[in-house]
């Protein structure tokens, strides 16, 4: 009843590219600051206007990026839950889930969850090849870190949660009437949104199997578990630990973390692997604990057009 939730006569597919309007301007006004602070500097120190995005990750301090970065994805929720309630006139648990309020349980497991397995399979190349990372830690910036990235990563990652998995996903399934659409376009949509990553740049165009097949998984746990806080919990551990765990000087953000990785970055099996192996675990995993059956109607099927009080 998730995609359901959203199936209203006056939810005209319009409403939804407006509402996408509205998001991605709201995200624009929250650059402002990242954009002020770019020009004080250049005129302050008199130095060179960049003009890459990489150029401008690495003109302030790595704390400082992070949360002018992140001011962006605030003002972005904001737009989400402006958009929602305004121009759908919709509740924000509307599309979040089905259930009659937010799980957080299930947001709880699915974090804590993926945070094994991400420190399991850090735990795994750095005892195969430990020559290729050294230790970063400092004490205060790490512990700054910690606390941007414990308030702010879990904005940014709920953020682009309830603009793909759950407005989107919603707006395209009042398009299409169906379930595979929806799933497939907010998965293509959240890959291609990562194309301009310096990880793309480094490792070719065949890294976006990762990117659009973490968006399909995304979308394939939603629709199963019929709201988003499977999806909620993995995107923020996906992202918090990552930032906490180990850096390097081509990724997307560069942090204070506890380890930076020195080698050159390749496109191979760690690739792939989440796609066909680490990501059909989880989904035995979730299908087992929370008893997920009917998985042909629930990520293909029609919708029921059926009217759901939002």
């Amino acid at each position: 009843m998730f995609l359901e939730q959203g199936i209203k006569p006056e939810n005209k597919f319009w409403k939804y590219l407006l509402g996408s309007v509205f998001i991605i301007a709201a995200s624009f006004v929250g650059q402002i600051p990242l954009t002020a602070a770019v020009f004080y500097k250049t005129f302050t120190e008199k130095i060179g206007f960049p003009t890459t995005n990489e150029g401008v990750m690495k003109m302030f301090e790595s704390n400082t990026t992070l949360f002018l970065v992140m001011t962006s994805f605030v003002f972005a929720f904001a737009g989400v839950y402006f958009v929602v309630k305004f121009i759908h006139h919709q509740t924000l648990l509307s599309v979040t889930t089905s259930r009659p309020k937010v799980d957080w349980k299930r947001i709880w497991f699915s974090f804590f969850l993926w945070a094994f397995f991400s420190l399991l399979s850090f735990l795994f190349v750095y005892l195969k090849s430990p020559d290729q990372f050294v230790l970063n830690f400092k004490l205060v910036p790490f512990l700054i870190l910690l606390v941007l990235g414990t308030l702010l990563i879990p904005i940014q990652t709920s953020t682009e949660e309830y603009v793909f998995r759950g407005y989107l996903m919603q707006g395209f399934a009042n398009l299409a009437q169906n379930r595979w659409f929806p799933l497939l376009m907010t998965s293509v949509i959240f890959g291609s949104m990562h194309w301009a990553n310096p990880e793309v740049v480094k490792m070719g165009n065949i890294i976006m199997i990762y990117y659009i097949g973490t968006g399909l998984f995304l979308g394939v746990i939603t629709l199963m578990d019929e709201g988003m806080e499977l999806a909620l919990g993995f995107h923020a551990a996906n992202n918090l630990v990552g930032a906490l765990l180990v850096t390097s000087d081509w990724s997307v953000f560069q942090t204070h973390s506890i380890f930076k990785d020195l080698s050159e970055p390749s496109a191979g099996i760690d690739v792939i692997l989440p796609v066909v192996v680490i990501y059909p675990i989880l989904l035995f995993i979730f299908s087992k604990k929370y008893g997920w059956t009917n998985w042909k109607q629930k990520l293909t099927g029609n919708i029921i057009n059926v009217q759901v009080k939002a």
